[in-house]
């Protein structure tokens, strides 16, 4: 069956957490399309730094707002770790929002939308796995059915 996968939909060409590889329907952002491809751990702060940064201060108070207007992603936290040579925006991984804009216009629309995109992947999480177990399901009567016209086309071609 299928990998791990990003979003988690049967289907998603990056895999499937259920192993189900039928429905082609776009995956949440939880981990979505903006996903980074290089680790950017230990990036959140220029090194030698006295204080907090005011870019990570400005993200970490949208965040908080973000939350309240919501009332949902009381988990996350962001960090801000910019890189020009990043072909990304930023990412949710797990319960961090990373952030890779150098600027802060940039940055604080990329942390709205990955936060948007969060919280739409949880708002749809019991229907991702609900399609994902029809399709399980309807794999698997398909298989049933298969193996039964093959049964019977053996049987009746050695009939002669």
């Amino acid at each position: 069956m299928g990998g791990a996968s990003a979003s988690g939909w049967a289907g998603d060409p990056r895999g499937s957490r259920e192993g189900v590889e039928a429905l082609a329907m776009p995956g949440p952002k939880a981990e979505g399309a903006r996903a980074r491809r290089k680790s950017c751990l230990g990036r959140g702060e220029p090194v030698g730094a006295v204080g907090p940064d005011p870019i990570q201060a400005r993200l970490e108070g949208e965040l908080e707002r973000l939350k309240g207007k919501l009332g949902m992603g009381h988990e996350l936290r962001v960090v801000w770790s910019p890189d020009n040579d990043s072909n990304l925006s930023g990412e949710v991984r797990g319960e961090t929002i990373y952030i890779y804009e150098e600027e802060l216009d940039k940055a604080l629309e990329t942390l709205r939308h990955e936060f948007l995109d969060y919280a739409i992947s949880k708002v749809i999480e019991p229907y991702r796995q609900v399609c994902n177990k029809l399709i399980v399901l309807i794999n698997e009567e398909a298989y049933r059915r298969k193996e039964r016209l093959v049964e019977n086309l053996g049987r009746l071609l050695c009939q002669d």
